[in-house]
């Protein structure tokens, strides 16, 4: 695969060493022949799971090439992979491979799920239902994992998941109600709020039973709309907490630090530290640099690992000419990023 054609793959280092599970082997000029596959596999390895050695079919080895390039997205033989299984099995191949995943999500194995559904979307990147399925298995990834950057490279995708269904089925509720509640999760209100609005137009009517929509739509219909309308009118408040944040991303200091300052005498906002991070940005760029201190460190007590947060300390005190409190904070920096380090290895062993 030539360089520019690289996709950047955000959660394939958790995925790949599942390739562990294969071996790879040319198959035979006789079998490609009866395959009626020699002008695309023939000199190509392929992919055989260490379980199925014997009794090799097409489906066998089909299947094992969309769960290879589902763990890689830029495996080498992507291409000649989707090409043969489009020409041997067309589009009856990818329900029952989404059903596999399914399965594997309903039995706690997250990530071979994961693998399952982008093999899916490789083989049918114009399927609603492939990214739906993608994006909830990477939100139970991220909801059962952990590590602060395993959680939140699988938040990232599962988002992107969502955001491309309703791009691509945008009478899809179901998209927009996952969306909503990633944005939400992101600190992103004013898109959960948009988002969540959007849901309701769509499904604010009894609908009608299809494959298409999951059981809980359907038996908790009622229940469901109520707790969107719930949130739309729960968010009313930390909207106009990020039209805040955007001010004093603006660069409109004064207005934005007026906008946020009443939030923290609100019970629910208190200990809500995104706040104090975003009034020690406009402190900092104020020169007063006292109160941006005292925000930056409200922060790191709710958010003690937080490395933006202490990057800002480190900032600060070396204007100050403070070193030691400096070198106190880069210390910290060193020490939270040892400890992911650490989180990632324990997360992402060698899987044999």
């Amino acid at each position: 695969m030539s360089e520019q054609n690289i996709v950047k793959d955000r959660i394939g280092e958790y995925l790949i060493p599942y390739i562990a599970e294969y071996v790879f082997d040319e198959l035979s000029e006789n079998y490609l022949k009866r395959a009626g596959a020699k002008d695309i596999l023939s000199d190509i390895p392929v992919p055989i799971k260490k379980t199925e050695l014997t009794e090799l079919t097409n489906l066998k080895i089909a299947r094992s090439m969309a769960m290879v390039i589902g763990c890689d997205i830029n495996f080498p033989h992507k291409d000649k992979y989707i090409e043969y299984i489009n020409r041997t099995f067309g589009s009856d191949f990818v329900p029952p491979l989404l059903n596999e995943g399914v399965e594997l999500a309903s039995n706690g194995e997250y990530e071979r799920a994961c693998i399952c559904f982008r093999g899916a979307l490789m083989l049918a990147p114009d399927n609603p239902d492939t990214y739906y399925c993608y994006g909830r298995a990477c939100k139970d990834c991220y909801e059962n994992g952990e590590g602060e950057e395993y959680v939140g490279r699988f938040k990232a995708e599962s988002l992107e998941a969502f955001e491309r269904m309703t791009i691509i089925a945008p009478k899809d509720e179901r998209g927009f109600y996952f969306l909503g509640y990633g944005y939400l999760n992101l600190g992103l209100y004013m898109k959960a709020k948009l988002t969540f609005e959007e849901y309701l137009k769509l499904a604010d009517s009894v609908p009608e039973e299809t494959a298409g929509i999951p059981k809980e739509f359907l038996d908790d219909h009622q229940e469901i709309l109520g707790e969107i309308k719930d949130w739309i009118t729960k968010l009313e408040s930390p909207v106009e907490i990020e039209k805040a944040y955007n001010l004093i991303l603006a660069g409109r200091y004064p207005e934005g630090i007026d906008a946020l300052l009443p939030f923290k005498e609100e019970k629910q906002y208190r200990d809500w530290w995104p706040l104090y991070y975003y009034l020690g940005i406009g402190y900092k760029n104020l020169g007063m640099y006292d109160e941006a201190i005292s925000n930056y460190k409200t922060v790191l007590k709710f958010a003690p690992s937080d490395i933006a947060t202490m990057e800002e300390l480190v900032e600060i005190y070396s204007l100050l000419g403070d070193d030691d409190s400096a070198d106190k904070y880069r210390s910290k920096i060193k020490v939270v990023e040892r400890n992911m380090e650490e989180e990632k290895a324990e997360k992402n062993p060698n899987i044999s």
